[in-house]
């Protein structure tokens, strides 16, 4: 991997700016790549070749003439086709949206924009995000670059695979139950699921719901901080977008890993874990126990009923966002958004009051634990990459899991406690496939987790047995 469009993002944002190589020039690379890459993968289903040309154009003319460029300026990315992008088709995944061209980008695509970023096309996400198998019936499926039969998880997996093969240097993504952190682990690139707000959200069916953030994605943590410090801002029409931490727009410097104290989670206590993936954290992890000034085995004050509050909260989302929906177009529906809705045919007000008081608590308890520790380290995801022609596992080691989202429960175990939590690479697991470390702290702790995260990255590149694994692009290209 040589070409301009492997660069980093901060790399290639600085040649940029000193005039080494022109946004034209990085553009047509990543183009490039795209054409040659994706007919094997799909990820990238529709672009925008044209615009992003006039753009690219007129930003090397505005580097040339040193006028003050944005911080992302003449970088091309790709947004999540859950995200609305003025006069560029956005589909959800939905084929009640397959024609949809929204008249102007939602704030954080704008925001992006305007910080000098350049659109090139539109990732590929399931039917409104449900169901971490980027699947869906406009597009069909993506496939995990490392292996195209198997799935890239979701629901920002489209974004991840654009990024592990070189597509565009930085990609939006958005995460509910790990649609952020999940991909991530799956295709060895960084995801980072923000504090609720940090990345204003106006368009959220439910606005009082902290779960949905938007949030970026890159090849590494400095790629995903510089392009959260462009989608930051204060958005009055998201209840929880105001007051950014002005430390999340100042260059990341890496945290001094021997003073922080961390806890280690194989299971969060409540998470079903394959075993060979259990196996291979407990190794890994034990390797680098020691750069830490204190390390323990510790799981966080949840209990099995998390599973069932989650379930709870995350159908008021459904029914309110998509019932409607379901009632006059369940056939053009996908299994995983008919299921959430109709599972909460099943619950009641009493449920739902009570899966409130318990998340509370659940979050209440998260933070204390954060008395004693700085940090908390888990694996991202349960299982390995699975074949994408399931929608989802059903079992894991021989016990059959009770719904979709089961398996998804290393990531929405934390959801519910609303922590910032970044996934980086962690080498590959027990099948050869990519697999992620989970660095998470409590809700406002986004700096912190960063800047641990790209000290982490660091120690993890420097072992041949944690580096960030790369696909095969060769084979990619003869599969096309």
């Amino acid at each position: 991997m040589t070409e301009l469009c492997d660069l980093t993002a901060v790399e290639a944002r600085r040649r940029i700016g000193s005039k080494e190589i022109s946004p034209v020039e990085l553009l047509e690379s990543c183009i490039a790549r795209t054409d040659a890459i994706n007919p094997a993968v799909n990820s990238m289903v529709t672009t925008c070749y044209d615009r992003a040309r006039e753009e690219a154009a007129l930003a090397e003319k505005q580097a040339l003439a040193g006028e003050p460029l944005g911080l992302l300026h003449g970088l091309p990315f790709g947004a999540k086709d859950l995200e609305a992008t003025g006069g560029v088709r956005t589909t959800m995944g939905s084929k009640l949206y397959e024609n949809n061209v929204p008249d102007a980008d939602q704030g954080s695509i704008a925001e992006v924009r305007a910080n000098g970023g350049i659109l090139m096309g539109k990732t590929n996400t399931p039917e409104f995000g449900a169901g971490a198998n980027t699947r869906n019936l406009v597009f069909g499926a993506t496939g995990n670059p490392f292996n195209p039969e198997l799935t890239c998880a979701g629901s920002s997996g489209g974004s991840a695979v654009s990024l592990a093969t070189g597509m565009v240097p930085l990609a939006t993504g958005s995460d509910y139950g790990g649609s952020l952190r999940t991909p991530a682990s799956f295709c060895g690139v960084v995801g980072f699921r923000p504090s609720p707000g940090v990345v204003p959200n106006e368009l959220r069916a439910v606005g009082l719901n902290p779960f949905s953030v938007l949030g970026p994605m890159g090849r590494t943590v400095a790629d995903v901080a510089l392009l959260l410090s462009a989608m930051t801002g204060d958005d009055p029409r998201d209840p929880f977008g105001s007051g950014v931490d002005p430390d999340l727009t100042d260059p990341l410097q890496p945290a001094d890993l021997a003073s922080l104290r961390v806890a280690i989670s194989e299971d969060l206590g409540v998470a079903p874990l394959e075993d060979g993936i259990r196996d291979t954290f407990r190794g890994r992890v034990d390797g680098i126990r020691h750069i830490f000034t204190d390390a323990q085995d510790r799981d966080p004050d949840f209990d099995d009923d998390l599973h069932r509050a989650f379930e709870v909260l995350r159908c008021v989302n459904y029914l309110s966002a998509h019932g409607e929906k379901l009632e006059k177009h369940r056939d053009l529906l996908t299994p995983n958004v008919v299921a959430n809705v109709d599972m909460a045919a099943g619950f009641t007000m009493a449920d739902v009051a009570w899966a409130h008081k318990k998340q509370t608590g659940i979050y209440r308890g998260f933070i204390e634990m954060f008395d004693e520790v700085e940090l908390l380290l888990c694996p991202a995801s349960a299982v390995s990459p699975f074949p994408h022609a399931q929608w989802y596992p059903e079992e894991i080691n021989g016990q059959p899991l009770p719904n979709y989202m089961r398996w998804m429960s290393p990531a929405y175990a934390l959801t519910m406690a609303t922590p910032a939590s970044c996934v980086v690479p962690f080498g590959l697991d027990h099948k050869g496939m990519p697999m992620g470390l989970q660095i998470c702290a409590p809700n406002g702790s986004d700096r912190l987790v960063l800047a641990a995260a790209a000290a982490i990255e660091s120690v993890l590149a420097g072992k041949p047995e944690t580096a960030r694994p790369l696909p095969d692009l060769d084979k990619l290209k003869a599969a096309t």
